[in-house]
C-alpha cells in the first residue's frame, strides 16, 4: 500500500454475479444504495453496509476510504481528525472504486470500475478541495477495470488493473505501454522518474520512460495485490503464495523474499504501507474453515511479526492500510455485511 502522501490501493473486487443480479432485477445499485441505514459516524467501524478496498492518509487529520456500497455504488467516507463521514461521489450503475490515494487536502484520486450493458468501463474521480467528480478515462479492451492508483503530485499519478496502465500529465489521463502479461493489482510512485506496479508474479518499474519487467522471487502461481515504495531504493510489495503470506523487498538492486507470519490454514495479505525504512505494515485476512479475520503485520526494521487487531464479526478481512508516521495508520475492510475502519494510536489497533 503507501507511504506518507504517496498512495497505493487495494485489491478486492464485487463479483460480477452480484453485478449482474441488481442489473437483472431491475433496480439501481443508486437506489438501493440508499436504502441503507447505518451511515457513519464518530466511530465508522461496522456503521456503513458495504465494503472499504482502499484507504489514503495525508496527516492525523485527513484521510480517505473508497469501496462500495448496497448493490454496488461508489462509496467515499473522510476522516475529518473527529469523525468519519460519507462524502457523495458520482456513481454510474453498478460501480465500485477499489483505490485511493491522495498528496494534499485538496487533491486526491479514487478509481475503479462501473459496469452496465453495454459491458465494463474504468472509473476515475478526482477532489478537487471541494467536491469528488468524474474524470475522463481510456476504456480500451474487453474488460477494462481499475484496482490501484498512486500520486506524488497534482501533475503525476497512475492507475492501474487488468492490463492497463494509465499516466496522469496534469491535463488527462492516457494509456501508457505495460510489459506485464497479468492482471496488475497496485502500484506506488515516490517521484515522476519511479514507481512500480504488481500482479500475479509480476513486478514493473518505471524508469521516467518506459515501464520494464523486474526479476520476482515470487514463486510460480504466487499473487502479488499491494505496493509501496518510500524511495528508489526501498520498496515493499505483497501477497499471498500457496496459502501464506508473501512479502517481497526492494533493497535498490534485487527483489528478495523476506520471512513473514502465516498464521491459520489460509491467508493473504492485501495492501502494504511504509514510512521509513523501520516502520511498515501489511494487511489482509487469516481464514479457517468456519470463518476468516483480519490479519495485521508490522515490519520494525529487522523483522515483521503479528500485531493483534480487532475482528469485528465473521468473514472480517483488510484490504487496505496507509500510514503518514510511525503513530498513525489505518486499516480498512469488511465485516460482510458491514464496513470495518481500524486505527494504529502509537500502541494499539483500536
Amino acid at each position: 500500500m503507501q507511504s506518507a502522501m504517496l498512495a497505493t490501493r487495494s485489491v478486492r473486487v464485487v463479483a460480477v454475479p452480484l453485478l449482474l443480479a441488481g442489473l437483472a432485477s431491475g433496480v439501481s445499485p443508486v437506489t438501493a444504495a440508499a436504502a441503507r441505514p447505518g451511515l457513519p459516524g464518530p466511530a465508522a467501524s461496522r456503521a456503513t453496509y458495504g465494503d472499504l478496498l482502499g484507504v489514503a492518509a495525508t496527516s492525523a487529520r485527513g484521510a480517505w476510504a473508497v469501496g462500495y456500497v448496497g448493490n454496488s455504488a461508489t462509496l467515499i467516507l473522510r476522516w475529518s481528525g473527529t469523525a468519519w463521514k460519507r462524502v457523495p461521489s458520482p456513481s454510474p450503475v453498478a460501480s465500485q472504486l477499489s483505490a485511493v490515494a491522495a498528496t494534499s487536502a485538496s487533491n486526491a484520486w479514487a478509481v475503479g470500475f462501473s459496469f452496465d450493458q453495454a459491458g465494463y468501463k474504468t472509473l476515475i474521480e478526482r477532489w478537487n478541495g471541494t467536491s469528488w467528480k468524474k474524470v475522463p478515462s481510456p476504456n480500451p479492451g474487453p474488460q477494462p477495470e481499475l484496482s490501484g492508483v498512486a500520486a506524488t503530485s497534482a501533475r503525476n499519478a497512475w492507475a492501474v488493473g487488468g492490463n492497463l496502465i494509465l499516466h496522469w500529465n496534469g491535463t488527462v489521463w492516457k494509456r501508457v505501454p505495460s510489459p506485464a502479461d497479468t492482471a496488475l493489482s497496485s502500484v506506488a510512485a515516490t517521484s515522476a522518474r519511479n514507481a512500480w506496479a504488481v500482479g500475479g508474479d509480476q513486478i514493473l518499474r518505471w524508469n521516467g520512460k518506459t515501464w520494464r519487467q523486474v526479476a520476482s522471487p515470487s514463486p510460480a502461481g504466487s499473487s502479488l495485490s499491494g505496493v509501496a515504495a518510500i524511495s528508489a531504493r526501498n520498496a515493499w510489495a505483497v501477497g499471498s503464495a500457496g496459502g501464506k503470506t508473501l512479502i517481497l523487498r526492494w533493497n535498490g538492486k534485487v527483489w528478495k523474499r523476506v520471512p513473514s507470519p502465516s498464521p491459520g490454514t489460509s491467508r493473504g495479505l492485501s495492501s502494504v504501507a511504509a514510512t521509513s525504512a523501520t516502520s511498515a505494515w501489511a494487511v489482509g485476512f487469516i481464514a479457517t474453515k468456519t470463518a476468516s479475520k483480519t490479519l495485521i503485520l508490522r515490519w520494525n526494521g529487522k523483522t515483521w511479526s503479528k500485531v493483534a487487531s480487532p475482528t469485528p464479526g465473521p468473514g472480517a478481512g483488510l484490504s487496505g492500510v496507509s500510514a503518514t508516521t510511525a503513530r498513525n495508520a489505518w486499516a480498512v475492510g469488511g465485516s460482510f455485511p458491514k464496513t470495518v475502519i481500524l486505527r494504529w494510536n502509537g500502541t494499539a489497533w483500536k
